[in-house]
């Protein structure tokens, strides 16, 4: 049984809702999304998950089943159901495009709508754009780690639910996986798919050089071996042994893979192996609950590794997983709105970001007024104008803006460990003139 996207909220979304419909109030607001503070592991954001967020702003409605169940509540008036019966959509959305680096405090997106509509629609936005950012962060750092050998995405099997599942597999592509295991993500976002075997397998057969041989001979140009089910160096050998075979029968065997044991003295070995049977051009691709930490170690100490598998880890962000995130009025009637609590603050107004660039290096940002005119490239584009889309790209030019931006990041925010030089994020005249004026002395 289906269950309208809708009803995908926190019940505080529709008590307030029913609220402001009895009392009439429903002029046009705008709500940011934003990320508080960045982890202490991170010295960068990348923006993602708006094509998801936009596809649930166009499709809102309150289905029969969903009212049905609202009014068992007993909760709202007949009324306000009616008012959500005929509940579209119909605001404007100003975003950064997916693939953007962005910073603490900067909105990845803006809503701007009648009250309700966009108090509605704040769980799902937060939930979307937060557990997408927060993954596509984590690739990016796995990404810069691997410094430009492949990676791919393993984290269907640990990560938390099916939907978590595709999103990572989207996500992680975006940063520059090169492929992903998940088959369903292959297929919905055009991903390469990309698996081997299983330890399963060869403990099937009983026999590991047999269990290489008939997987050599069932994918013949495409098989990548698993060779630590028992002894690595022993598995290599009769690996190597097959791919000669393979080779004289006009196949290829593509490569072997290590998912266990002391990873950089197993793969040296391992090349040498490969190597002296003259299968140069069989690679080695590693596993085994990594990220990026030890793929930068692994490389730094020279290991001859020619790709990674990762899953746990990036799936579920595993040192940073989760993201301070927050979806706040800040204008409603024309007036600015903001929150005063105690390490709380938030940034009145709708708002553009600038950046600047010092020789191609991103330098610093300023959040402006939306309309103020300020220099740097805006980063804030309109996406959807009176409920419609009026913008849309491919997954291809996220991923290639990911990779500019990565590459236009300053030394020391490539760094995996956190910088004592935090990425400079300025507020222009204009802001601080309104927040100072709002955070005085309160008026009875």
């Amino acid at each position: 049984m289906s269950h309208s996207p809708a009803l995908l909220t926190d019940l505080y979304e529709l008590t307030m809702a029913a609220s402001y419909f009895g009392r009439g109030m429903d002029r046009t607001a705008t709500f940011d999304l934003f990320i508080r503070r960045l982890p202490k592991q991170r010295n960068f954001l990348v923006a993602s998950g708006l094509e998801q967020a936009l596809e649930y702003l166009g499709d809102l409605r309150f289905d029969e089943g969903s009212l049905d169940y609202l009014d068992s509540l007993e909760m709202f008036s007949d009324e306000f159901l009616a008012y959500l019966a005929g509940l579209r959509f119909t605001g404007d959305v100003w975003a950064m495009p997916e693939g953007e680096v962005a910073f603490g405090q900067e909105p990845l997106l803006s809503v701007t709508a009648p009250l309700i509509e966009a108090q509605i629609v704040e769980s799902y936005l937060l939930n979307c754009l937060s557990s997408n950012t927060m993954v596509t962060s984590k690739a990016a750092r796995v990404a810069l780690a691997s410094r430009g050998k492949a990676f791919v995405d393993f984290s269907l099997r640990r990560d938390h639910g099916g939907d978590a599942a595709m999103q990572a597999a989207r996500a992680s592509y975006i940063a520059g996986s090169a492929a992903t295991s998940n088959v369903l993500a292959a297929k919905r976002y055009g991903i390469v798919p990309s698996g081997t075997m299983a330890h399963s397998y060869i403990m099937a057969f009983g026999d590991e050089e047999k269990a290489f041989r008939a997987f050599a001979q069932d994918f013949p140009d495409r098989a990548v071996l698993l060779i630590d089910t028992y002894d690595v160096e022993e598995g290599a050998r009769k690996a190597a042994k097959v791919a000669i075979e393979s080779r004289a029968a006009g196949n290829r065997v593509r490569g072997v893979r290590i998912d266990s044991g002391d990873l950089a003295s197993l793969t040296t070995s391992v090349r040498k192996i490969l190597d002296e049977a003259g299968l140069e051009d069989v690679a080695i691709f590693l596993s085994g609950d990594l990220d990026e930490y030890r793929i930068d170690q692994l490389l730094s100490d020279g290991v001859p590794a020619d790709g990674f598998g990762v899953g746990t880890q990036l799936g579920t962000s595993g040192d940073a997983p989760s993201l301070g995130s927050a979806y706040k009025l800040v204008a409603y009637e024309g007036r600015p709105a903001i929150k005063l609590s105690t390490d709380k603050i938030t940034l009145p107004c709708p708002k553009q970001v600038h950046r600047s660039f010092q020789d191609g290096t991103l330098d610093h940002d300023v959040i402006s007024m939306r309309d103020e005119a300020m220099e740097g490239r805006p980063l804030l584009r309109q996406v959807m104008e009176e409920g419609r889309r009026v913008h849309r790209e491919s997954l291809d030019d996220m991923r290639d803006r990911c990779s500019d931006r990565l590459a236009s990041l300053p030394e020391r925010l490539r760094s995996l460990r956190a910088t004592d030089e935090p990425y400079e994020v300025r507020l222009s005249e204009s802001i601080t003139s309104v927040v100072q004026g709002l955070s005085g002395p309160r008026r009875r």
